[in-house]
């Protein structure tokens, strides 16, 4: 293999490329045209009748060379797998949808264990196989506006002292003391029932707690008539100009999901650039379409996205990292220029292209163990 090319494509016959486990490769020895072999991502025109009927291949725009020092935005289409066909349950048990940027090398050899395919174990294999689902990919010039944002999700918490009182001491020894399944359950229950016997009689005995649970009924009868929303607080409050202490804290709700906004003005310049726009608009909305059941009674869902930012035939390494993308939304505008204007085979001018990405699974500190991570990871 020519050390100039990247390590994701092999060399057919000395002259054509294509990804690794690319299907419909090559294309059919009919006395159509053959590719010539290229330098470092540098791709020969295409028939179009391939570009439709070969998932491997490579779109790009602008339609110019890219070398080691080109800086882009690499779109790789792959088939979705579902998590029980990754995890083998219905929960992912951590993070399974890096993108995969491990690849078979010609010495038969995986570029990121140093091992041969034939010798990694299930695991490792279960993180190259999604090269096998290549859908072809989409090579495109940074963006203007490039960002990443992070997220967790926070929320109030609130806890009076009565409801933190009655809660601790209700969990306070309501233990079983043995057997299991419902007679355990049983034994919780029973003593819960004391339990509350037992802190009933200890509120009605405090002055301040039998003053605040008689607040909290009288309010709730006095909502009964008309529907009110008369609650104990502001009771006490109009009364006194107390409020209860609610011990307020930010507690941890929850990770959330990133989602990535693109954009891209095409300006073809020449029949081929033309014809690559054309592709890669028709591919985008091909693969981020929902797929049909021969039986007409199912959808599955689309093929999905890995987005990768490359310096050459490597990874950027600064800008962020992805995760497996769907892409949620996506619109052409074909007056780029504002106003409608076409070359003699109605390609327009000037195209603006909006894409909405959104990630399928959510970012986790062990996603930063990696060793290989470019960049400032995720």
């Amino acid at each position: 293999m020519d050390p100039s090319l990247p390590v994701s494509f092999d060399v057919i016959d000395g002259s054509l490329i294509k990804p690794i486990g690319g299907l419909g490769w090559p294309p059919p020895s009919d006395g159509k045209k053959k590719l010539e072999k290229f330098a470092l991502l540098d791709i020969e025109p295409f028939d179009k009748e391939y570009i439709r009927k070969s998932p491997g291949t490579i779109l790009r725009y602008p339609y110019e060379a890219l070398t080691d020092e080109t800086d882009y935005l690499q779109i790789d289409i792959r088939e979705y797998n579902p998590v029980k066909s990754i995890s083998k349950g219905l929960t992912s048990d951590g993070s399974i949808r890096q993108n995969e940027i491990s690849y078979e090398t010609t010495d038969g050899k995986n570029i990121r264990s140093g091992n041969k395919v034939s010798e990694l174990t299930t695991t490792e294999l279960n993180k190259t196989k999604k090269i096998l689902n290549a859908k072809g990919s989409i090579l495109l010039p940074i963006p203007s506006n490039v960002q990443d944002a992070n997220s967790v999700s926070y929320s109030e918490g609130k806890l009076d002292e009565i409801t933190s009182y009655i809660y601790t001491d209700l969990a306070s020894n309501t233990t079983p003391a043995g057997g299991q399944g419902t007679n355990a359950f049983t034994q919780i229950a029973s003593q819960l029932s004391t339990k509350v016997g037992i802190i009933g009689t200890k509120l009605l005995t405090d002055s301040k707690y039998k003053q605040l649970l008689a607040t909290s009924l009288f309010a709730q009868a006095a909502n009964i008539p008309l529907g009110s929303s008369l609650t104990r607080d502001q009771v006490i409050a109009r009364s006194s100009g107390q409020v209860l202490n609610q011990n307020v804290e930010l507690l941890f709700n929850g990770v959330t999901l990133r989602s990535f906004k693109f954009s891209f003005k095409f300006t073809p310049r020449n029949p081929d650039e033309a014809d690559q726009v054309y592709y890669i608009i028709e591919s985008l909305k091909l693969n981020m379409a929902a797929k049909v059941s021969e039986d007409k009674k199912f959808l599955s869902t689309p093929n999905v996205f890995e987005l990768t930012y490359k310096k050459g035939n490597g990874p950027h390494p600064f800008l962020n990292n992805f995760k497996q993308c769907v892409l949620t939304d996506m619109s052409i505008n074909y007056t780029g220029e504002g106003t409608y204007v076409v070359y003699s085979d109605a390609t327009p001018v000037s195209m603006i292209l909006e894409l909405g990405f959104k990630e399928l699974e959510p970012i986790y500190d062990l996603d930063y163990d990696d060793e290989f991570l470019p960049g400032v990871g995720y």
